[in-house]
């Protein structure tokens, strides 16, 4: 299989470097997707030139973009660090921060949050032991009302207006994008960054903030739309589907309904890494998709989480329908053309089917370093097998419960079904494994995490969601 580029150590440990970075970003914004959704409807249907305009509940879209979402962020990230106590000290920062500045706070909320509790982490560790026994809740709830508010005061004063000026400059620079026709460029790099998981550090540290803050103002954003088109990745698998051979034909079609309708974008990479070329179609549809959007005004009024086109359709404003549609069908035609051409040129051996089944893997390699997660396997066989009648609840976990685990669950519970066992299975993020489950799978890279959370579970660890033989061993046990 070829590679995309050979990797030197220094651009090794960059990429490692925006992967982590990328990750803890990801980490604050991805559990509170469902708040920046509630947001979007609200806003959607609403405003004055909504769905269905209503002044009294338009007056809900103010105070959850400049309060409650920054807020929730500022938690989020506080929480990552020093756990309730980090949280609840960086909601108190994250305060500061939107009372000492007129624009949404995202970039704030996401600096002082974790910043915040880091600083009461430490003094946490530097009085450990030294607290007279009786006054431990005395101490703890006031050192982090003090060290609270006093850093309040500093992000009011400092923070705020120093991060209002940034986001001015981001702003002003993409406004300067847009008016002089290059945004189209933007997707050079976002589309090869997507395949190497490295879109979580555009994706969440510049593009959100700055989609939220012209959504905020115009009541949509075409920013939203850069990285969470579907349209480049279904041109790539129309392709395969059409012109690929093997395996590689047959999975095509699954693939598509996935990622063009489950909106998990990362089914079609693998079929990039096998054949490295076919990144120039993904290039290609992004940029002439988001020149359409451009063309036309299109935008989303919040980010469509996960990239399917039903997520389009939600959050799409009144009268921009045609707009999307556009640029989506332009992406797709445009990356499925380029695809067609690479793919007719390039000889296809009879190793396409384990060339796939190779960068099936490296993808989940990719992924699990973009995740911080150890490359060494995890024992896939579990201590303690549970027999059918132990059995009520099978789950599938990942780091956001949202792409991997989601495919691997619709994958097993359609097998679960055609055995006719009475078993539920869900996906969850890793940190949300409920106490019920009975069986838990993940990926070997994240399996040690699972134990932790889950330790009186069975534990199964797999190589690949899309394809694993655990399924059917699983499934010949349990019946």
């Amino acid at each position: 299989m070829s590679k995309l580029a050979s990797e030197s150590p220094v651009s090794g440990g960059v990429k490692v470097s925006v992967q982590r970075f990328g990750r803890f970003l990801s980490g604050m914004v991805m559990p509170n997707i469902g708040a920046f959704i509630a947001w979007g409807l609200i806003t959607a249907l609403f405003i004055p030139t909504g769905w269905y305009p209503n002044e009294s509940l338009a007056t809900l879209v103010g105070p959850m973009i400049t309060y409650l979402l920054p807020i929730l962020i500022g938690y989020t990230g506080g929480q990552m660090v020093h756990g309730v106590r980090g949280g609840v000290i960086g909601a108190i920062v994250t305060l500061g921060v939107i009372a000492g500045a007129d624009i949404p706070m995202f970039l704030g909320a996401m600096i002082v949050g974790p910043s915040a509790a880091w600083v009461l982490k430490k003094f946490d560790r530097s009085i450990e032991g030294k607290i007279p026994s009786g006054f431990e809740m005395l101490i703890n709830n006031f050192s982090s009302g003090i060290i609270g508010g006093g850093l309040a005061v500093i992000a009011f004063k400092g923070v705020g207006p120093i991060v209002e000026a940034l986001s001015k400059v981001l702003s002003t620079g993409v406004e300067w994008l847009i008016d002089t026709g290059l945004l189209p460029l933007v997707n050079v790099l976002i589309e090869p960054a997507k395949v190497l998981f490295l879109n979580n550090a555009i994706n969440h540290g510049i593009l959100g903030p700055l989609a939220l803050d012209q959504a905020t103002q115009t009541g949509k954003s075409i920013i939203y739309m850069l990285e969470s088109n579907p349209g480049p990745g279904l041109g790539i698998l129309l392709a395969y589907w059409l012109f690929g051979k093997g395996m590689v034909k047959q999975s095509a079609p699954g693939a598509v309904v996935i990622h063009f309708f489950g909106g998990i974008h990362e089914i079609y990479f693998p079929y990039i890494l096998m054949n490295p070329r076919l990144i120039l179609a993904a290039i290609a549809g992004g940029v002439s998709s988001t020149f359409t959007f451009s063309l036309f005004g299109a935008g989303l009024v919040a980010a469509p989480s996960p990239g399917s086109i039903l997520a389009y359709f939600s959050m799409t404003p009144k009268g921009g329908m045609l707009a999307m549609l556009s640029g989506v069908l332009v992406a797709t035609v445009v990356s499925f053309l380029v695809s067609a051409v690479l793919l007719k040129t390039t000889k296809q051996t009879e190793d396409a089917d384990n060339e796939l089944e190779q960068a099936a893997q490296k993808v989940q390699q990719m992924k699990a370093e973009s995740k911080g997660t150890a490359a060494a396997p995890a024992p896939s066989a579990p201590t303690g097998q549970l027999t059918k009648e132990q059995v009520n609840k099978i789950v599938f976990s990942c780091d956001a419960g949202m792409g991997s685990s989601a495919m691997g669950a619709s994958i097993l519970r359609k097998k679960i079904n055609a055995a006719e066992l009475p078993i539920t299975v869900i996906n969850t993020a890793i940190n949300d494994i409920p106490g019920d489950a009975d069986i838990v799978i993940t990926h070997k890279t994240l399996t040690d995490r699972a134990r932790q959370k889950a330790p009186n579970a069975e534990h199964i660890s797999i190589d690949n969601f899309l394809k694993s033989p655990e399924y059917d061993l699983l499934v010949q046990r349990l019946s």
